[in-house]
């Protein structure tokens, strides 16, 4: 056991110069290829199995020609496992490089399309990792261009709707300092009516531009959907008997959800305002809300019947400044109604989504149910 443990200690001792030796060497090649750090790691295997053998020969005396056979073999050894081991450092470094022409294309805006036979495991998923990222950039440029489009025709249309009332208000205050208005009270209820007009756009640019930067402050509490309707139907009633419209309560379940009140009964009045512009006289738009067990969620619905909305416009209806083919005059306003509604019901983790029905459309507003009370 003695003599066991002394070539051991030899054997030891004889590896781990040898293992030194070639971590010092690996350290002062690590910005080099991978091929050669390889080979390294072969020749640092050979060498202190060498090195120990050597150790353990000259404590045990053994003859010059046991020695020759053990070098021998150690040498023979070292060249096979060079040999597979630069075979496969070549195969890497190749598989690096397609990897790296590849994801350079990636930079310059291309698709990303993933090497074929990555020679490791680590290679092939780093390719599929790239690829997903890809993809996922590729989408995210999509979004930001459709966004870019959208501001451009928000711009274009803000400018539209605010030149046409800047105008009358100014033509309506000339009028009056020149003395020629006929009856200035309603010249002064007019322009009552434009100011509060351009305030409202100004409010929902503000609103906008919160939900867009999320920062939209929140002070969620538990109520039901059935008080939120109430108080949504009582503020619409004033415009909905302006345009003959009626409004109705259809199927209100008094579920109940954890929003913000206040900016949740936005969102309904965004919905119902937009209902009762597009439903002609003596329409009905109705509002109902339930518990969907299969989607886990509370679904507000207002039901208009404006005739419905062209499959092409359906994907396009959430977006900032869409207004349909309707006329850019009040009281179409300035396209951000539903974009606020959209901006408000995901920052509740709910969805907003629209299709048509027989006679006009049905915007749906999915909730999350309110947690059980301990």
């Amino acid at each position: 056991m003695r003599d066991l443990l002394v070539m051991a200690a030899y054997a030891a001792l004889g590896a781990v110069a040898a293992g030194l030796l070639g971590a010092l060497v690996l350290r002062l090649l690590r910005h080099r290829s991978v091929a050669l750090s390889l080979a390294v790691v072969a020749v640092v295997t050979v060498a202190a199995m060498l090195a120990g053998t050597l150790s353990v020969a000259w404590a045990m005396f053994l003859s010059e020609h046991d020695l020759g056979v053990v070098t021998t073999v150690c040498a023979m050894a070292a060249v096979v496992s060079l040999a597979v081991t630069l075979i496969l450092g070549r195969r890497v470094v190749a598989g690096s490089r397609a990897l790296t022409e590849a994801t350079r294309a990636l930079g310059d805006g291309a698709g990303f399309a993933a090497p074929d036979a990555a020679p490791t495991a680590e290679l092939a998923e780093l390719g599929r990792e790239l690829a997903a990222t890809s993809a996922k950039l590729a989408a995210s440029r999509e979004r930001e261009r459709a966004l870019e489009a959208s501001r451009r025709e928000l711009v274009a249309w803000i400018s539209h709707d605010l030149r046409t009332p800047l105008a009358g208000l100014r033509a309506m205050t000339e009028a009056l300092e020149d003395g020629i208005a006929e009856d200035p009270a309603r010249y002064h209820r007019q322009i009552r009516t434009e100011v509060d007009r351009l305030s409202g756009m100004v409010t929902d640019l503000f609103e906008l531009s919160r939900i867009q930067a999320g920062v939209l402050p929140l002070s969620p509490t538990r109520m039901s959907v059935y008080d939120l309707v109430g108080d949504a139907i009582a503020g619409a009633d004033p415009l909905a008997a302006e345009h003959g419209v009626r409004l109705v309560g259809d199927g209100v379940e008094p579920v109940p959800v954890e929003v913000d009140g206040r900016e949740m009964t936005r969102v309904l009045a965004n919905l119902l305002a937009n209902a009762i512009h597009r439903t002609p006289a003596d329409g009905t738009v109705a509002i109902s809300a339930r518990q969907d067990p299969a989607a886990g969620a509370v679904v507000l619905s207002v039901t208009d019947g404006c005739g419905g909305i062209p499959a092409d416009d359906l994907p396009r209806v959430f977006d900032t400044g869409w207004r349909g083919t309707g006329a850019r005059t009040p009281p179409a306003g300035a396209g951000l109604g539903l974009a606020i509604v959209r901006g408000i019901v995901e920052a509740h983790h709910g969805r907003a989504t629209v299709q048509n029905v027989p006679g006009g459309c049905r915007f749906d507003v999915l909730l999350p149910v309110a947690r059980a009370q301990g």
